[in-house]
Formats: C-alpha cells, sequence, structure tokens
C-alpha cells in the first residue's frame, strides 16, 4: 500500500493533529489540470495536498482540501464504528497514555475508553480534527 487518502477542510489543524501524532509532512502542492480531473472524475479540481509520512517510513496518508469543487459532507464527523466505509487508521505507539494527553491539546477525544485486551494490547479509539479517528494500540510487555 502506498497511501491512504483523507478529505478535510482545516489541512492545517489536521496536519498539526498527525504530527503530533508522530508523522512527519513531506510535502505540500496544489494539484490541478486536467489530467488531475480525469483522475479522480471532477472537472475543474484545484486541491491542496499533504503527504504525511510515518516515522518507519513504511507508510503514508495523503491530505487533501479541495479548493474546487468544494468538499461534501458524506457522514457525520461523529459516525459510530458500524458506519459503512474506513471507519479508522490504527498506529502503533509506545506509550497510550502519553499520545492521548499531547492529542487532546488538538481538540482529540476518545471515542469509547482505554481498555486492555489479555495481555497483549492496551487500545483505544480517539477522534480528531474533523471527526477522524484513529485507534492506538500499544503492545503490552
Amino acid at each position: 500500500m502506498d497511501n491512504v487518502g483523507i478529505v478535510v477542510d482545516d489541512l492545517d489543524a489536521v496536519i498539526a493533529f498527525f504530527v503530533e501524532l508522530g508523522m512527519e509532512l513531506e510535502g505540500k502542492a496544489l494539484i490541478e489540470g486536467r489530467w488531475a480531473a480525469r483522475v479522480v472524475g471532477l472537472d475543474d479540481q484545484r486541491v491542496e495536498v499533504a503527504m504525511m509520512r510515518c516515522p518507519d517510513g513504511h507508510g503514508r496518508i495523503e491530505l487533501a482540501k479541495y479548493r474546487t469543487p468544494k468538499a461534501i459532507s458524506g457522514v457525520p464527523e461523529d459516525a459510530p464504528a458500524n458506519t459503512l466505509g474506513i471507519r479508522r487508521i490504527m498506529f502503533a505507539v509506545d506509550d497510550i497514555d502519553d499520545v492521548i494527553a499531547r492529542l487532546r491539546t488538538h481538540g482529540a477525544e476518545l471515542v469509547g475508553e482505554v481498555v486492555q485486551y489479555e495481555d497483549s494490547y492496551r487500545l483505544c479509539y480517539i477522534r480528531g480534527p474533523e471527526g477522524i479517528v484513529v485507534a492506538l494500540a500499544e503492545k503490552l510487555g
């Protein structure tokens, strides 16, 4: 897999959220032109893209802010885990409590609670800016 795409409205806030999670901003670009419109099937598209890279270099998230045409909302920001479609991205973390505390400074909230799965993991879902849900997994032992 090369990347996962997320359409956002407040690009800077979402970049800051993922940077706090440990991702690195690879770069930003304005994408427009006939070739881009043909790829995604949107005429006259102008989209600002930010590529975020996982610290280990093995995964990326492409954040897209559509200037034209304006983005449309597909589901409510507080959609539950059983809503059809991609619901979350999971990240392995070393200290789940520390990550939650840092993400809260960016407006993130726990969806449920932090739970322990057997003697293997501590897990939680957290909702960040624009309703983006990430799961955190801290390996135990």
